[in-house]
């Protein structure tokens, strides 16, 4: 399997024009193309608009328009409402044809705190999660690059209301003739902790998994994937999704799970494995399988955060108070311990999480009244 990050040189090949005995008659192929640009919508068509991201290859899909507005004074609230009243909508862009299994995306609010910029809700094939770390890093870009909060150099801080709390995010900005570009950006997490001791579940084909519950703005179950013979190499990833799979539904069906401070917050939402690093530039390798089966490609920011909040506890976390955690692409976010606290019984910490995020794309998608499919479907 390729690498996936690996740097390549790309040189486009300029558009071949048409010679005229190959072009249908009467106009070229750069003319049909054009044409084809002034397409218009059917009358009574919906028309949303989104900015596509990754952060190590994982998608972010930004919804910029036609959203429905969504009602509630916090953003759980509006969570709620977007879930009663707009799901199809989640599903019309998160499903095929217009997205995949795989696919993720958030919606814009209205600021639920004073001192925030915005809000945001989360969405995925299995429904809305409570926070998300690649998210917040592709956020940090997208609002410096495109002026939506006040920008500063060489580095500008805002805040984001989240489902689970407010998230500190920050932008490395350097100033082009194109306008402001950001080369890297981090967020500091709400509390993280890991949720009691080691326990062992019974899991079909694998036998008994020992996992570890942690919560850095979602809670995961942590499994050593080596004492489960399982390789987070790429060309495994099936054999990963499925195992998490399997894991996730034992661990939420014999593990009831108790939010300190908040009950929207007591769901397992995804398994991670941990191994070795496979690359000279990382510590360690986290490979997560969230919602209903999806694969993260990147190291997956919340799930770093409850992973710093368990080597903290037991005494592993690193003298230099740094951490890189690689992920099934390769990809690497680099996780800082900024404070400790105590949330409830439990010994918390504030993590940071570094990376990089790149903007793929910009879409226009319409649902035709006639649409056989208005809320998509999934194939894996």
């Amino acid at each position: 399997m390729p690498e996936p990050l690996a740097a390549k040189s790309f040189s486009p090949k300029p558009y071949l024009k048409e010679s005229p005995s190959q072009a249908p008659s009467g106009q070229s192929g750069s003319d049909a193309a054009l044409a084809f640009n002034h397409w218009q919508p059917p009358a009574g068509a919906l028309a949303i608009q989104t900015l596509d991201c990754h952060t190590g290859g994982e998608p972010l899909r930004i919804i910029t328009t036609g959203f429905a507005p969504l009602n509630g004074s916090t953003v759980l609230a509006q969570r709620a409402d977007c879930a009663q009243h707009h799901d199809a909508l989640r599903q019309l862009l998160m499903f095929e044809p217009r997205g995949h299994a795989d696919m993720y995306g958030c919606v814009l609010t209205p600021a639920e705190r004073p001192d925030s910029a915005f809000g945001v809700i989360f969405l995925h094939n299995e429904g809305y999660s409570t926070m998300c770390g690649h998210a917040m890093i592709a956020l940090a870009k997208v609002a410096v690059e495109t002026g939506a909060v006040a920008v500063t150099l060489p580095v500008s801080q805002f805040q984001v209301d989240a489902p689970c709390g407010q998230v500190t995010l920050y932008a490395q900005v350097h100033q082009t003739e194109a306008g402001y570009r950001v080369t890297d950006s981090w967020f500091d997490n709400v509390p993280a902790f890991a949720d009691g001791l080691p326990r062992q579940v019974e899991v079909a084909g694998l036998g008994t998994v020992t996992y570890q519950l942690a919560y850095g703005g979602a809670y995961y179950a942590y499994v050593d994937a080596n004492s489960i013979g399982l390789s987070l190499a790429a060309e495994n990833h099936q054999a990963i999704i499925a195992a998490g799979r399997r894991i996730k539904q034992q661990v939420a069906a014999q593990h009831p799970i108790k939010h300190p401070t908040d009950a929207e917050l007591s769901f397992l939402y995804g398994v991670i494995f941990t191994g070795p690093a496979l690359s000279e530039n990382a510590d360690q390798r986290n490979v997560c399988v969230f919602a209903d089966g999806e694969l993260d490609r990147s190291p997956t920011g919340s799930g770093v955060s409850g992973l710093s909040a368990i080597l903290h506890r037991n005494g592993n976390w690193p003298v230099s108070n740094q951490l890189r955690v690689e992920s099934i692409t390769g990809a690497v976010f680099s996780i800082s311990i900024q404070q400790q606290l105590q949330l409830g019984a439990f010994e918390a910490v504030i993590p940071q999480v570094r990376g990089q995020a790149f903007v793929s794309g910009r879409h226009q998608f319409f649902l035709d009244p006639q649409d056989p499919f208005p809320q998509g479907f999934i194939f894996r």
